[in-house]
């Protein structure tokens, strides 16, 4: 079948030059980013998940989930500014980790991770993880792990994978084309009364 093409019509479009010009790809870049985290208990699963925003600070926004690159020349900012930067509605492209479990007891984790290249004109890596039966402290070092090591194999850093991650994070600095990374995490134990329980942690874009 042919494509359907519209027809051409007569109409009038002086009124298209009073409107506003197209916006330029590279102010979807975003300029800024903020990290921050939250838990969450109720006995319904979507609201704990809400409360888990809310904690986070990011419940008021329209959040859009997105992958893992860490834009180039992004600086990163404290939460408090970065909280202060958007509004009740805004539609804000987000990269979140999520984990719920209504188990009495059980342990769980979300973490993002972060890479930052020495060269600020290159860009990074941002990972997602959720983790089960993890401490805080392993849920971020491996999500900080993951970061890293995605960002070493942008730029052609040799590694041996087997090798244990705090090594590897000194050959990271010893290197010199991995300016920083770090981690931000949220764990919590399942509520006992078999409530769900929410963690989030998220790295926040704002223009």
């Amino acid at each position: 079948m042919p494509m359907y093409e519209p027809e051409e019509t007569t109409e009038n479009h002086d009124h298209e030059a009073n409107e506003a010009p197209a916006v330029s790809p590279l102010s979807f870049v975003p300029r800024k980013v903020f990290f921050t985290r939250g838990k969450g208990i109720h006995r319904e699963k979507l609201q704990s998940f809400e409360l888990a925003l809310r904690a986070a600070g990011i419940a008021r926004l329209n959040i859009v989930s997105v992958s893992s690159i860490y834009p180039p020349n992004c600086r990163i900012i404290g939460t408090k500014q970065g909280l202060s930067l958007v509004q009740p509605g805004q539609v804000t492209f987000v990269v979140m980790a999520r984990a719920d479990t209504n188990e009495p007891n059980r342990l769980i984790a979300a973490s993002i991770g972060l890479a930052t290249p020495a060269d600020k004109n290159h860009f990074g890596y941002l990972s997602e993880h959720h983790g089960y039966g993890q401490t805080a402290r392993r849920a971020g070092d491996y999500a900080e792990d993951l970061a890293a090591t995605m960002l070493a194999t942008t730029l052609g850093i040799e590694f041996d994978e087997s090798v244990h991650w705090d090594e590897r994070k000194e050959l990271w600095k010893i290197n010199n084309q991995i300016y920083k990374t770090a981690n931000v995490t949220q764990s919590a134990i399942g509520d006992k009364r078999g409530y769900w329980t929410t963690v989030v942690a998220a790295a926040v874009f704002v223009p």
